[in-house]
């Protein structure tokens, strides 16, 4: 079964935003990445692979609702 991939923010100091999108295992790198400290972290998201600044993140948000169109039945 595939890794199911989030929509994930990531905001810089600066005031720009990356959206990417990225499987479990990738965001739990990143979390502990930025956990641990300073420096540059490889993020490989599913369009291809970020380096990020470390320092320079402001916050990661992570968008975890399903997303529909239309109306759901139960």
């Amino acid at each position: 079964m595939a890794e199911r991939a989030e929509r994930v923010e990531i905001g810089f100091a600066g005031g720009q935003v990356a959206a990417v999108r990225l499987g479990e295992q990738a965001l739990a790198r990143l979390r502990e990445a930025l956990s641990n400290g300073d420096g540059w972290h490889e993020l490989e998201a599913e369009d291809g692979t970020l380096t990020l600044d470390l320092a320079s993140v402001a916050f990661v948000r992570v968008e975890r609702a399903d997303q529909s169109i239309g109306f759901a039945g139960p």
